[in-house]
């Protein structure tokens, strides 16, 4: 593949035309990112196929987007392009993107296809004119074997995160590719090139495909510090309460394996007073979407996610992911630690060990070219106090019991009623402490907690 490089400076130099620079400098867009810069003239000057590498977080909605939006030809009533994505969340974010991009001119209609929305809705929407499809695989395929489709006049096939559509979604992806005209030109993007990824541009993008590296040395790692913290299996609900107690404000995501997962930490999360929610693919996508503006609008800070659930999720201000679990494929890491340090901001990557998997560093370090530094886990002495601390914002979220008796109440103050709130404070704690020593914490841990306060 013919390796190809472009470094102007400005929407202008890329051969955006004025009405798009005046749309973009509207929703504040000024600067393109490098991989703006290399793939914008490419699609508008170039006649070939394409293979974009480029991590997550880079702006390839737009990269792509801005130049197709350009060469639509509005008065033409065909489909001239389709964008398969590997999830709905994807699909939604591009599909607002392209729409915010091309209200410049009606004109052209950009359609999301993906589930959560009923196949009738879409249906109808479907005897409209459209130009530009944003499609999960699936769905695509669906409508076509439904006849209610015609990708027949497809000029351009836009894959994006196509190195997670290679897995459980290869199938698909093959079959769409021999729906689409022969003639289409094939613009794919993808964070790293597994051999899925070598296959399909072997068997359905022309033999002078040229590719287009956005700085993958540094893009997607740049701004991230990448940490591991090694921890006994029992420890490690506590060392992740930790982390959060002092990250409490800020914005992260938390990645594991399993759906079980998922859902067990989160209700952890709840119990223990954490604004956070849940993601996977057995939610609703009603649920889903809830969940996602939450998080996006702050109302939640801590999201718990599945890879897939949340491949491709552009959320601003992210200061940290947290690896749960060890992902099983380096690609599974850049994916999920890119969900950080977005545009030139810093961000962590923490993942959690037990001790077996510390030799699992080492690969994904000379895989991926990135340096994990160790972080030694909080002592039992400092985990006792975020527990008691933990314990103390739950007493303060607990709203009050309205059923209780006005004369149940009045016997409880009569029995407090002489001593002052702080006198009030050290009695409840020094009893919490005192259960909990009783029932199997160690002493000499509480001890040091209360010892703290008088150095």
């Amino acid at each position: 593949m013919q390796k190809i490089y472009f470094m102007s400076k400005q929407f202008s130099d890329l051969g955006i035309n004025s009405e798009l620079q005046a749309r973009l400098k509207d929703i504040d867009i000024i600067e393109p990112t490098e991989v703006q810069k290399k793939v914008i003239p490419f699609i508008l000057q170039r006649k070939k196929d394409l293979v974009a590498l480029a991590k997550t977080g880079t702006g390839k909605t737009a990269a792509f987007g801005l130049p197709l939006l350009q060469l639509i030809n509005p008065k033409k009533n065909t489909i001239q392009v389709i964008i398969l994505v590997p999830t709905r969340e994807l699909g939604q974010q591009i599909h607002t993107n392209l729409n915010l991009y091309a209200s410049y001119n009606p004109e052209i209609s950009v359609i999301g296809l993906f589930g959560g929305t009923t196949i009738k809705s879409q249906l109808e929407v479907l005897k409209r004119t459209v130009h530009i499809i944003v499609a999960t695989p699936g769905r695509l395929l669906d409508l076509i074997d439904r006849k209610s489709i015609d990708v027949t006049n497809t000029s351009y096939l836009v894959l994006d995160e196509a190195d997670e559509m290679v897995g459980a979604l290869h199938a698909e992806v093959e079959n769409i590719f021999k729906e689409v005209p022969k003639t289409s030109r094939i613009l794919m993007f993808t964070a790293t090139m597994p051999g899925k990824i070598k296959q399909l541009v072997q068997n359905y993008l022309s033999k002078n495909v040229s590719t287009i590296e956005a700085d993958m040395s540094t893009v997607g790692h740049q701004g991230i510090t990448h940490q591991y913290s090694v921890v006994e299996p029992i420890e490690k609900l506590d060392i992740l309460l930790h982390f959060l107690y002092a990250r409490e404000g800020e914005k992260g995501i938390i990645f594991c394996k399993t759906k079980a997962a998922v859902n067990k930490l989160g209700k952890n999360l709840a119990k223990n007073k954490f604004s956070s929610g849940t993601l996977h693919g057995s939610l609703s996508q009603g649920i889903r979407d809830r969940v996602m503006g939450q998080f996006r609008e702050g109302h939640i800070n801590v999201l718990v996610a599945t890879d897939l659930a949340a491949r491709g999720l552009d959320v601003k201000n992210l200061s940290y992911v947290i690896n749960y679990h060890l992902p099983d494929t380096y690609e599974a890491y850049v994916h999920r630690s890119g969900r950080t340090a977005r545009a030139g901001e810093k961000g962590l990557s923490l993942t959690i060990l037990q001790k077996e998997e510390i030799l699992d560093i080492t690969d994904f370090e000379n895989e991926l070219g990135i340096k994990f530094t160790e972080v030694k886990k909080a002592d039992s002495g400092s985990i006792e106090e975020n527990n008691a601390l933990l314990w103390a914002r739950k007493i303060f979220k607990t709203k009050p019991n309205r059923t209780v008796s006005d004369d149940f109440k009045s016997k409880v103050k009569t029995i407090f009623h002489h001593l002052t709130k702080e006198e009030l404070i050290e009695k409840i704690l020094a009893n919490h402490l005192n259960h909990l020593a009783q029932t199997g914490s160690s002493k000499s841990n509480f001890e040091k907690i209360l010892k703290k306060d008088r150095k």
